[in-house]
């Protein structure tokens, strides 16, 4: 339940965010930057990332969610004045909203990956951007190896 109330305060309302969790469709539109950010990639690319967040075992992972709908992974990461850019990538800060749904289950077409631990752990930029890379260089071998542009 520590998951829950941590997301939940991310909301203006918290306990009108669980009421919503509740109903349909379950998700709660919550503003980025006050707690977290969050960078979306486009999912081909979010898997490999997050495989390779994974590898790294000294650094545990964060919340992290799949739009299946839109075909996308977000990652939630400490709420800085970082600008990412890239193809494809997405980064929701202060003044931009983002559908979550409760922890403990998915709604709609969203569901967490890795949802959050209720300690406040979130992905490391810098750990990000390096598994970003890799991803990118992954998909540029898997491209050339098929012969594709």
């Amino acid at each position: 339940m520590r998951s829950v109330e941590w997301l939940a305060a991310a909301a203006a309302d918290p306990v009108a965010c669980r009421k919503q969790w509740r109903g349909d469709p379950g998700t709660a539109l919550l503003e980025a930057g006050r707690y977290w950010n969050v960078l979306s990639t486009p999912e081909d690319r979010g898997w490999l990332a997050l495989e390779a967040l994974w590898c790294d075992r000294t650094t545990p992972p964060g919340p992290t969610l799949l739009d299946r709908k839109a075909r996308r992974i977000g990652f939630f990461l400490p709420p800085d004045n970082d600008e990412w850019f890239g193809s494809g990538l997405r980064y929701a800060s202060s003044s931009s909203w983002v559908a979550v749904p409760p922890p403990y289950r998915e709604a709609g077409h969203l569901e967490w990956i890795i949802p959050p631990d209720g300690k406040g752990t979130l992905h490391s930029s810098d750990d990000l951007e390096a598994a970003l890379r890799a991803a990118a260089t992954t998909q540029v071998l898997w491209a050339a190896a098929l012969g594709e542009e």
